[in-house]
């Protein structure tokens, strides 16, 4: 079977991409002084060494719906340990006269040309796949239910993934067979099968898996909300047992943890050393002068495992009994001139450092609710407990993503927490960089939802 006929995937890709970081890590060294002397020696060991971290790594394993930040994580991974192969040869192969000065410009070099290839060749591709229409692959749907469809939405929308949807073959119609999605599989190329697992039974999909094995076919599997195949698995052997557990969380690896803690730590002390020390009593006298109370507001809100602790934010709202229990909403009466100003600019949120510092909070992370709506939405909207998993933050890619401020219909709070499930399931200080950049920025811009 001609896999670039089918247009399934380019064969040389990869191969290329191979070539070209294996020409930067040979040909890069002899731009420096390094005082190699035994170079066949050298290229043999980080050339082996490089093809077998990138296969434990999975650095080559960069898809059409790969996210960009997938991509930098890879790189930085790669670069890192890399670095230490590197540094490794001179302890291991006894050569001293090597210049550790070159060898590290060197590695910074290398790792700028490996990035830029990496992102052009990953930038190339789609837009040779969104404006030229290369590099695709036809698709079929089997179901109709408002997976599938959004499925057929995201594909169609996102050209940059190149896929061509061809047809959607409705289960519940009466002239619904297996026998006729096979035909039509064969007679118009399709390459990829996407079927909903709530509308099959068992013996439908066995025959799918089956035709899809022996047709060379890929077959991809959309599982229903309901079903214990939504959420994100781990498959692992215990000995020869596979066993599935419903979730990873990164955050509870010890090095991972380790990571976001220091970063917290860091972040946390710079905002009170550099910003909070000038800040808080310039707030004060402000936040005095125009209505008794108070500089900051405290709050118990429930965080890590669902343990209750106390939130500070700079007082926003005249005091009242109510603070605890209704949430802020537009126009609210209890807001005050100064609160206004900074609920719009999130500066009150700024005393949560100190929270970060504590270590009851961390900078980016599931926003914690006043305990009493965290209560109500424990019982009414599903899978809410799972943001306790991790620590609570003072923003979080929910509220970068739309879903910040007062709860005014059901979607906001099921999309928070849809949000916060993928943060919990997908963690990386990449990612924690990007939310708060993204904060960063929607606070300069001013926020629809931010009073």
């Amino acid at each position: 079977m001609n896999k670039f006929k089918k247009g399934r995937f380019s064969g040389l890709i990869r191969p290329l991409s191979y070539l070209v970081d294996l020409s930067i890590i040979n040909g890069v060294i002899y731009l420096f002084e390094v005082n190699l002397v035994s170079t066949l020696l050298f290229h043999s060991y980080i050339t082996i060494l490089w093809l077998v971290l990138s296969f434990y790594n999975k650095f080559y394993n960069v898809y059409r719906y790969t996210r960009i930040i997938q991509v930098i994580t890879l790189i930085i991974k790669q670069i890192i340990v890399f670095t230490v192969i590197v540094y490794a040869f001179i302890g291991f192969f006894k050569k001293p006269i090597i210049s550790r000065l070159n060898l590290g410009n060197y590695l910074l070099l290398t790792f700028v040309l490996l990035s830029f290839f990496k992102f052009l060749i990953f930038f190339l591709l789609s837009k040779y796949r969104s404006i030229l229409g290369g590099n695709f692959r036809n698709f079929i749907v089997i179901g109709n239910n408002e997976k599938t469809r959004q499925l057929i939405q995201t594909f169609n929308s996102r050209l940059d993934f190149g896929y061509k949807f061809k047809y959607q073959f409705d289960v519940k119609d009466d002239s619904f067979s297996l026998g006729k999605c096979f035909n039509y599989i064969i007679d118009n190329d399709i390459h990829e099968i996407y079927f909903s697992v709530a509308e099959l039974s068992n013996k439908q999909i066995n025959k799918i898996i089956d035709f899809a094995d022996n047709n060379l076919r890929e077959l991809k599997f959309i599982p229903d909300n309901k079903e214990i195949f939504s959420k994100k698995l781990k498959y692992e052997y215990y000995d020869y047992i596979p066993v599935l557990s419903l979730r990873n969380i990164p955050l509870q690896e010890p090095i991972n943890k380790f990571a976001k803690r220091l970063f917290d730590i860091l972040l946390a002390s710079f905002v009170i050393v550099f910003i909070l020390s000038w800040l808080t009593p310039l707030l004060a006298i402000i936040i005095k002068l125009e209505s008794k109370g108070p500089v900051f507001f405290k709050q118990t809100r429930n965080g890590f495992n669902y343990q209750e602790f106390d939130c500070y934010k700079f007082r926003s709202m005249t005091p009242n009994k109510s603070a605890h229990l209704h949430q802020a909403t537009k126009g609210d009466h209890r807001i005050t001139k100064v609160g206004a100003f900074i609920r719009k600019t999130s500066i009150d949120e700024l005393p949560q450092f100190f929270n970060v510092l504590f270590g009851d909070m961390s900078v980016v992370g599931p926003r914690p609710h006043m305990v009493s709506h965290t209560n109500k939405y424990a019982r009414s909207v599903d899978k809410f407990m799972v943001r306790h998993f991790v620590k609570p933050g003072i923003t979080g890619l929910a509220q970068v993503s739309g879903y910040r401020g007062e709860i005014e219909k059901d979607k906001d709070i099921i999309n928070r927490v849809k949000y916060d499930i993928f943060y919990v399931e997908n963690w990386s200080i990449l990612l924690d960089l990007k939310v708060i950049f993204q904060t960063f920025f929607n606070a300069l811009k001013g926020e629809e939802k931010a009073y």
